[in-house]
């Protein structure tokens, strides 16, 4: 019996858009959901880094392209971005503690896009994503990367997980798939 849901699919490919899409139709709903997704910065047409959003609106930096190399102060990077652990902290942390307060009657849900490789830096950010997978609470709708390179090993844990149902999602099937994950983080509700 599945109790949390998961998008994987390679970058790009409309995770996040669908995690969007359920979010306003579970809101419209009335269903209570709170959590946080990542949008990529743009600036003249290229990315420049991530943001991450809460779905209350609240808004700040993940990461940014870095502009040299300064190695002076102990950094987080991915590639050429450099992790902002403390703005992702500070927006996230209190989201995912405020959201373990559902009931097992009216289950909250809690979207965390995505548990990558920037998130994955945050101790306190693991901790608080395994305590909101056992809280019986709470239904996940969360994103995880396709296995690439060195496996991150919350990601595999939740992938391994019999509670979670794991959507694989392509560019034949984005288009199609939303009332399937509708019908999936529903029957996780009840």
């Amino acid at each position: 019996m599945s109790r949390h849901v998961f998008l994987t699919g390679p970058p790009g490919v409309g995770k996040t858009t669908l995690i969007r899409k359920v979010t306003q139709a579970l809101k419209s709903s009335g269903i209570p959901i709170d959590g946080f997704y990542t949008e990529e910065v743009r600036e003249g047409g290229r990315r420049t880094g991530f943001d991450v959003v809460t779905l209350s609106g609240e808004r700040g930096p993940l990461s940014r392209v870095s502009a040299g190399s300064s190695t002076s102060r102990c950094e987080y990077r991915v590639g050429q971005y450099v992790v902002d652990l403390i703005s992702f902290e500070q927006l996230v942390l209190p989201v995912l503690r405020n959201v373990n307060h559902g009931s097992d009657a009216e289950k909250n849900i809690c979207v965390i896009d995505e548990i990558g490789k920037m998130e994955l830096f945050s101790q306190a950010f693991i901790q608080a994503v395994r305590q909101t997978l056992t809280g019986s609470g709470t239904v996940v709708l969360g994103t995880i990367p396709v296995p690439k390179g060195k496996p991150l090993d919350l990601v595999e844990e939740i992938r391994s997980r019999k509670d979670v149902e794991v959507f694989n999602v392509s560019k034949e099937n984005r288009n199609s798939i939303l009332q399937d994950i509708m019908a999936a983080v529903e029957s996780c509700r009840k």
